[in-house]
């Protein structure tokens, strides 16, 4: 049976009590203190759980960080990171690029306006995000960036991990927050990769008004359409949590049992490193659900799971701190926060300090553009029935069957011959001489030219996944590359292809 927790109640019971009022009310009375300390945990508990699993970043794929392996914790930590490799806040000054889009243009800026920043700002980006970059720099507009057809990546963790100033800035408005990831995480994702965002950011949302994670999980997953199979995997982390509440790591093995294949990543099919949303999102439901709102507990078990392990108990960390609130996250848990909390984040000009006010003040109006009353105190927010966001699949009749080794390299042509109905070849281009270069190639199939592209050596705006096809006929193919301007200051490298057939090819033993 799963044990109730209830050091936490005091603080939101008057907000649980106004909600309450009347058979069927959607009325929610919060105070702004509550609110603006709930905004704070989010944000606080974000930065916390990045810094406490970035050493552990990747080095565990497809398998869980045991228990005597120690990750250590101490008051410098953050500050460290922050001078030091600021990069591991990739989460963070992500979603402030988009926050500060809002905090320029208004809450009606348009989709552009995010694509524009997040392409032109000076981070590096991988995968789904540096894929709907390069497309954005080369003319494409959402959501066609971040279409699996135009973005091998569509199903990785990248929208997941930058969504959730959207739940942050939409208490108890939870479909709210998924129209703001239609907006946004259309820019890099589709389908799996999108719905990760979308759920990530309903989580938070509802954590604003209910107080059972094992509620809000559920009433989240309502966002996301049941035929989907995102929605499957996280369901069933919710029912094998529901059968066995005290052994997370046999939720673990059970989802990766069942749910463990990559099949867009070029760099992950066929391989143990799995950046895949669904599987990195179930990570951050285990550490939500078995930690049963112990905040320690919680992250350690969301970066114990492995795989994108500070990116996992970085959301599981906000969602968290905002159901309890800043002043609830253990003192153990925030030394080191107050030094950080004035710095600005790498990349931006935003701080941890600034943000909380940031989201404060589109939380507001927000709630009062949504039918609820922010003039006095408590506060009302028109709390909103879950809706599903619409179906979308990527990668459907596409099964991978082989990675093929390559091993190519040229600056004028090169070719390789396949079997199946699509590949998608992993490599990049890249300076000899210091200087950078952008190669033009035409990208021919059966002898029919059937794509011209930029292949920038320079890493930020560079193409991550430089070639690809999908739902090509049956049957052998030929693949051409032809470089329109060749040099010798530069050349191509592609080292791998993985192949697509439109049927699984199961071994018969």
């Amino acid at each position: 049976m799963r044990k109730t927790t209830a050091f936490w109640l005091p603080m939101v019971v008057l907000a649980w009590v106004a909600g309450a009022q009347g058979a069927g009310s959607k009325s929610f009375a919060i105070s702004r203190e509550i609110l603006k300390d709930k905004i704070r945990g989010g944000w606080a508990g974000q930065t916390i759980g990045c810094t406490f699993g970035g050493p552990t970043e990747f080095k565990f794929r497809g398998t869980i960080i045991q228990d005597y392996q120690f990750i250590p914790w101490d008051r410098e930590r953050m500050k460290w990171y922050y001078e030091r490799s600021p990069g591991l806040y990739d989460d963070l000054y992500m979603d402030l690029t988009f926050v500060q889009v809002f905090e320029n243009e208004g809450l009606d800026a348009p989709a552009a306006s995010f694509a524009k920043a997040f392409a032109h700002a000076e981070y590096s980006l991988w995968h789904a995000n540096q894929a709907g970059r390069y497309n954005i720099l080369n003319g494409l507009k959402p959501p066609e960036t971040g279409h699996w057809l135009n973005n091998p990546h569509a199903d990785d963790i990248d929208f997941q991990i930058e969504a959730d100033f959207a739940g942050l800035m939409s208490p108890g408005m939870v479909n709210t927050s998924a129209e703001i990831c239609d907006k946004i995480g259309h820019i890099m994702n589709y389908g799996d990769g999108w719905y990760g965002g979308v759920y990530m950011a309903a989580l938070y949302s509802l954590a604003f008004v209910e107080n059972d994670i094992h509620r809000i999980a559920e009433d989240a997953l309502k966002v996301i359409p049941g035929e989907s199979l995102y929605a499957k995997v996280m369901a069933e982390v919710i029912s094998f949590h529901k059968k066995n509440p005290d052994d997370w790591k046999a939720a673990w093995f059970n989802v990766q049992r069942r749910w463990s294949e990559d099949v867009g990543c070029p760099e992950g099919v066929f391989d143990a490193y799995n950046i895949d949303a669904k599987i990195n999102s179930a990570w951050v439901l285990i550490g939500l659900l078995y930690g049963d709102h112990d905040f320690g507990k919680t992250v350690s078990i969301a970066a114990r799971s492995g795989d994108d392990s500070d990116c996992n108990p970085c959301s599981a960390g906000g969602i968290l701190g905002t159901l309890i609130g800043y002043r609830k996250i253990p003192e153990f848990w925030k030394q080191g926060l107050p030094a950080v909390e004035p710095m600005d984040f790498k990349y931006t000009t935003i701080s941890l300090n600034r943000v909380y006010d940031l989201s404060m003040k589109h939380a507001l109006e927000l709630i009062r553009r949504n039918g609820g009353n922010v003039e006095g105190d408590p506060l009302v927010i028109r709390r909103q029935d879950p809706k599903p966001v619409r179906l979308e699949a990527g990668f459907e009749g596409h099964y991978p069957t082989e990675r093929k080794t390559l091993n190519l390299t040229f600056s004028d042509k090169a070719e390789f011959e396949f079997e199946g109905i699509g590949f998608a070849a992993s490599g990049a281009a890249r300076s000899k001489s210091g200087q950078e270069y952008s190669f033009r190639v035409e990208m021919r199939i059966d002898g029919k030219p059937v794509e011209t592209s930029q292949l920038p050596t320079k890493s930020t705006i560079r193409k991550v996944s430089p070639f690809w096809r999908y739902r090509l006929a049956p049957g052998k193919h030929k693949v051409e590359f032809v470089v329109l301007n060749p040099t010798d200051q530069a050349e191509i490298g592609l080292t791998s292809a993985i192949l697509y057939d439109g049927k699984p090819r199961m071994p018969k033993y």
